[in-house]
């Protein structure tokens, strides 16, 4: 017992980051023994993922009820996606910015890569229309997030309209976001050892130089990312949010070692709804809503590696990088990464979108996806981490805008309360 309450005495993310630097010693040491440490990471993978649905269906409808007045929807969402556009566009414009000074593709022996098979990429028609589901059974069964986010919304909406009718809905959707919360609290405690047991296998599979394995790619990503992360969103945090930077990053450091281990937003979903509530003090109507949208379309590592990847390909392929195609680029690149399903790798396959546009046909991006597919693993957990930070950083700068950030919780002086409803959020009940 004492052995297991000094356990739980030391903080999560330290006790992550200690996981971490054991799963690269164990994974570079004795590789031929990680195969027995796998199960963990898989187990951590599918808990997380477990709770992806139902915490997106859920939280977003209890937080659109915690709202009162359906006036402020529009507000809210207005703000959100306007934000998450501009941080995407300025992420592929900091891809494409580091591409052109390192140039990483320039003598890339895409010849000897073997060509990947690549599905069409979706229409915009068909994203379009995606969103409205057939079947909602359907799909919540296969995690399809747009659709789920809509469905989701409607059924907030419709119960705020329903007044007094609703009351009993919205109490318990509130209700099954605090369980939900408290079981994501449970599942959060297995993050060391998932962490361990992923990293390890990740260099086990591909030898202790896997950070460095594609060279000038690989440093053109660490760098992009650090550049959105510590530049565009400290930006924002300092100017438009008004918190602490560093009190900010030390708040998010659990969900950004979730987002880097397992390489998916949508993964990460649950553990930033928690630091997003017990850290930095935003308030359940703004995280509930902000965080689920922001992992089907807050994509600044995607959009970052899209602009990267873009010009890696155009430089090996040979193309003339002309001002026409630096605006095709950065124009489809982020809306390829508003598009790009929250899974590891995802954006590699919507590379073709971006590369079509500007004349390169489908069997010479498929040289290229063969050749930096080997190596995505990594790289796509590299980028995962800006895609958190930037979703976190938005709904901070959502809630203060919204007036439900919590300045005590933030700045670690007290426990996380909800916020004091305003007086035109008492229509429905809120749980604690």
């Amino acid at each position: 017992m004492t052995l297991l309450r000094g356990w739980f005495a030391i903080p999560l993310w330290q006790r992550v980051l200690a996981a971490l630097a054991l799963g690269l010693l164990f994974g570079a040491l004795w590789p031929q023994a990680t195969p027995a440490v796998q199960f963990m990471g898989d187990l951590f993978v599918r808990a997380i993922r477990m709770l992806v649905v139902p915490i997106v269906l859920v939280t977003i409808a209890a937080g659109i009820t915690t709202l009162g007045d359906p006036k402020r929807i529009g507000g809210l969402g207005a703000r959100t996606i306007g934000l998450f556009a501009f941080t995407t566009a300025i992420a592929v414009s900091v891809g494409m910015l580091v591409a052109t000074l390192i140039r990483p593709g320039e003598g890339a022996p895409l010849g000897t890569a073997a060509a990947h098979a690549l599905g069409a990429p979706p229409t915009p028609y068909e994203q379009l229309v995606g969103i409205i589901p057939t079947n909602i059974v359907e799909a919540l069964a296969k995690g399809d997030m747009l659709a789920i986010i809509f469905v989701a919304i409607l059924l907030g909406v419709g119960t705020l309209l329903a007044g007094e009718a609703g009351r009993p809905f919205a109490a318990l959707l509130q209700s099954a976001t605090s369980v939900l919360l408290k079981v994501v609290g449970i599942v959060m405690e297995a993050t060391p050892f998932g962490v361990f047991a992923l990293i390890a296998n990740a260099v086990a599979a591909n030898g202790a130089a896997v950070f460095v394995n594609v060279g000038w790619l690989a440093l053109a990503v660490v760098l992009g990312s650090a550049l959105q992360i510590l530049l565009v969103h400290s930006l924002i945090l300092k100017f438009l949010a008004r918190v602490p930077v560093t009190r900010f990053f030390r708040g998010i450091i659990d969900a950004l070692a979730v987002a880097f281990s397992t390489a998916s937003s949508s993964a990460t979903l649950p553990v930033a709804m928690r630091v997003a509530e017990k850290n930095l003090g935003v308030g359940r109507a703004v995280y509930s809503t902000v965080l689920p949208l922001g992992a089907s379309i807050g994509k600044d590592g995607t959009a970052m590696y899209v602009g990267l990847l873009s010009l890696f390909s155009l430089q090996a392929l040979g193309v003339p990088l002309t001002p026409t195609v630096y605006a095709l680029v950065l124009l489809t690149g982020a809306l390829a990464a508003f598009g790009t399903a929250p899974v590891p790798s995802a954006s590699l396959f919507m590379l073709a979108a971006v590369l079509s546009s500007v004349g390169v046909p489908p069997e010479q991006t498929a040289l290229v996806v063969g050749f930096v597919l080997p190596f995505d693993r990594l790289l796509d957990m590299t980028r995962t981490v800006p895609s958190a930070c930037a979703n976190l950083t938005v709904a901070t700068s959502v809630a203060r805008w919204e007036g439900e950030l919590d300045e005590a919780a933030l700045n670690g002086r007290s426990e996380y309360s909800p916020a004091p409803a305003s007086p035109d959020r008492q229509a429905l009940p809120q749980a604690e």
